[in-house]
């Protein structure tokens, strides 16, 4: 099964103090973006698999695209993914991102780096264009590490329309600033199994 893209986009967010002293390197919050054709529209459709199978070259494409704008894979310390899926589909036809999209992602985050362990954060929702959705962020390799829980916004002024589904990526090259309430530090993980 194919897909039919109508619209990419790349947003990211240079994030330089939250009130607090001027960070040495800005934090860098990234979106990307894909508008496709929802193929099961206005009807429902028992067998998903074959939808998310081919959604898995979108991830890795999406992934691509945003970490070259976020300076490289070795700078992503966070990530997450996001869902709108238009008024005619089900939040099920957005479902098929989770595999997809997190796949996607840790694939492309893993050839220069160690393969990211911690599960991908997600948002979905059903909504029309210019639907806002805050997707959440986490540490890529240990969901523990508090200071790297944050959002990034994923929005389209004129998407996700009745028939489409806006599928989105987010990754960050940090924590949030000035992050002071204890846990986890991310220069504490040991673990490696994806909590801590």
């Amino acid at each position: 099964m194919s897909y039919d893209i109508r619209k990419t986009a790349v947003s990211v967010e240079t994030i330089w103090h939250e009130r607090g002293p001027r960070l040495e390197q800005p934090l860098l919050v990234g979106t990307a973006v894909a508008i496709i054709r929802n193929p099961f529209a206005g009807r429902f459709e028992s067998d998903l698999m074959p939808f998310q199978a081919s959604l898995r070259e979108l991830g890795r494409e999406l992934a691509t695209r945003l970490i070259a704008q976020l300076g490289g894979a070795e700078r992503i310390e966070a990530y997450g993914k996001g869902i709108i899926v238009g008024e005619d589909g089900e939040l099920e036809h957005g479902a098929v991102w989770h595999e997809a999209g997190g796949h996607g992602m840790r694939e492309v985050l893993s050839r220069s780096k160690e393969q990211p362990k911690a599960i991908v954060p997600a948002a979905k929702t059903i909504g029309g264009p210019g639907t806002r959705l805050m997707v959440p962020l986490g540490h890529i390799h240990a969901a523990y590490v508090r200071s790297h829980f944050g959002t990034a916004e994923m929005t389209l002024w004129d998407a996700p329309r009745r028939d489409e589904i806006a599928f989105g990526l987010v990754m960050a090259t940090g924590g949030r600033p000035h992050a002071r309430i204890g846990g986890l530090k991310a220069s504490e993980i040991s673990v490696h199994d994806g909590q801590r």
